[in-house]
């Protein structure tokens, strides 16, 4: 019985927390100016690049990783 309120318990924590913590509006691009009045495009100007560089080069090196164990261990 314990299981089953902790379990409901935490199941409501998750569905009340959106109202409890709601996230702030973004701000408007250009500064509040007009929609292409400024240096800065509509969607921002974060670089994605090098974060996805890095991420990939971490996913097949993990990949990799997992590939070399897998053999290594079914070599009988």
């Amino acid at each position: 019985m314990k299981k089953a309120i902790n379990s409901l318990f935490v199941v409501g924590l998750f569905l009340a927390l959106p109202f409890f913590l709601p996230a702030q509006t973004p701000p408007h691009p250009n500064g509040g100016g007009a929609p292409g009045g400024g240096n800065t495009p509509v969607g921002g100007g974060a670089p994605i690049g090098g974060g996805l560089i890095i991420f990939m080069i971490m996913g097949v090196s993990y990949g990799a990783k997992k590939v070399y164990n897998f053999r290594g261990d079914n070599e009988d």
